[in-house]
């Protein structure tokens, strides 16, 4: 009998320590096709991202629009900058957005930054605690394409408090890359002229890249018709870059935060490194420092 209950008092302990693990164990992946989103749509909560007059035009049945601009706001002179807590705490309270709601994010696809607005409103979901969030593949585009259903019903969610906890460490600040050269991978997602010092954007202060930055182009994420390449390649393609080490820490950045998110869904989400963060100033704001290193 002592050891029976020994044994019960020990599988109790086991169980305790593993449950903020099933707690929040995926219910969803974290990309998922037009046609496993027509099979689903009464169990998810769908987020159009784009514009309110596209989603009057014609939009998935039941999705609710809440625009990008309302999760990447302009700070001081820095450009797609996560909203304070709060504000982002009464947007998806109004959304009716919950932590265990299970979320797919939907934008279009028509152009390189359409394809990222998605991408930034699902990691800044999971940010706010938001554990089951999803991609769809091909974008609103591919919903078209496949003949998918079209309402253009608007739906007005209903409101709930958010109580989601926040996952700080999704988000780094100029002070803690610098504290992380040499030690972290520092990953630049930007086209290889930008990497390399041969293009930069106007409101970049400097060419190149943080200094000892690998690059991986956002872009080869995507297959010709903007959907999302297959797990197994995009792990061949990442690999490299970052090292087989999931528990290695990986910094992404871009320009200005909004496409090193692309890489950050897919590192983190979907092949399973464990601590991927993202610059949210990116070069924007760390060229324009002189002590920040930079390199061609």
């Amino acid at each position: 009998m002592k050891r029976e209950r020994i044994l019960k008092i020990m599988a109790v302990i086991i169980f305790l320590l593993l449950l903020p693990c099933l707690s929040f164990a995926r219910a969803i992946e974290p990309v998922v096709s037009t046609d496993w989103l027509e099979q689903n749509l009464s169990k998810v909560t769908v987020v159009d991202v784009r514009k309110v007059e596209e989603y009057k035009a014609g939009h998935i049945p039941g999705a609710i629009n809440v625009f990008y601009g309302t999760w990447a706001i302009k700070r001081g002179d820095l450009l797609n900058e996560l909203p304070a807590d709060d504000d982002l705490k009464d947007v998806l309270s109004a959304a009716g957005i919950e932590p265990g709601s299970l979320v797919v994010v939907v934008s279009k696809v028509d152009a390189p930054t359409d394809r990222v607005d998605a991408s930034r409103v699902a990691w800044t979901l999971r940010y706010a605690g938001v554990e089951n969030v999803a991609l769809l593949s091909g974008g609103y585009n591919k919903w078209v394409n496949d003949k998918k259903p079209v309402s253009t019903e608007a739906v007005k969610p209903r409101s709930k408090p958010y109580k989601g906890k926040f996952n700080k460490g999704f988000v780094v600040k100029k002070n803690e890359v610098m504290n992380s050269l040499g030690k972290a991978v520092i990953v630049d997602v930007r086209e290889p002229d930008f990497y390399n010092g041969k293009k930069k954007l106007d409101f970049v202060a400097r060419v190149g890249h943080i200094k000892g930055a690998v690059n991986l182009p956002t872009s080869v994420m995507y297959e010709k018709d903007a959907t999302y390449k297959p797990k197994n390649e995009l792990s061949a393609i990442a690999t490299p870059a970052v090292g087989a080490d999931l528990s290695k820490e990986i910094i992404i950045y871009c320009d200005t935060g909004k496409f090193c998110t692309g890489w950050w869904f897919m590192l983190h989400d979907l092949l399973g490194y464990k601590d991927v963060k993202v610059y949210d100033g990116s070069m924007m704001e760390w060229a324009k420092d002189p002590a920040a290193p930079v390199e061609p």
